[in-house]
């Protein structure tokens, strides 16, 4: 099984720690970090992923807000310099633990953080680097 990301939840999936919007989100996110760990790997998308799925039900869910797409761009374009590659939607990356390692290592020395300017949970990610990612449920921190 292919797990589903838009960009900057390659981020997010850095800190992920089990707190999320909703119970719903929380328990997706939760088998889906499950199955990142177990070796699943990622398509790249635009827009919507699997993650954002519990919340497409509501109203007007901020998946699709300009800003949610602004923070995908930028997160690709930090992972695309990182990583030496480019990336775009339908690529695969495989979540394997120097992967993760090299991910963290950047996040945590600000070098692939300027999707998370603005964001409502940089002080949880913050704290969560400032930790050395202990208690992250997605691969080995």
């Amino acid at each position: 099984m292919t797990v589903r990301l838009r960009a900057h939840h390659l981020l997010c999936m850095l800190t992920f720690v089990g707190e999320g919007y909703t119970p719903a989100f929380t328990d997706n996110y939760r088998r889906i970090a499950e199955w990142l760990t177990a070796g699943e790997e990622i398509e790249l998308v635009s827009g919507p992923d699997d993650i954002c799925a519990p919340l497409l039900d509501e109203q007007d869910p901020h998946c699709f807000n300009a800003s949610v797409l602004e923070r995908d761009a930028l997160a690709l374009a930090d992972v695309a310099t990182l990583l030496g590659k480019k990336l775009e939607p339908g690529a695969v990356i495989m979540p394997d633990a120097p992967l993760l390692a090299e991910l963290r290592r950047n996040f945590a020395g600000g070098q692939i953080r300027r999707a998370c300017s603005r964001c409502e949970w940089g002080d949880l990610c913050n704290r969560i680097a400032e930790g050395k990612f202990a208690g992250v449920l997605v691969g080995q921190a």
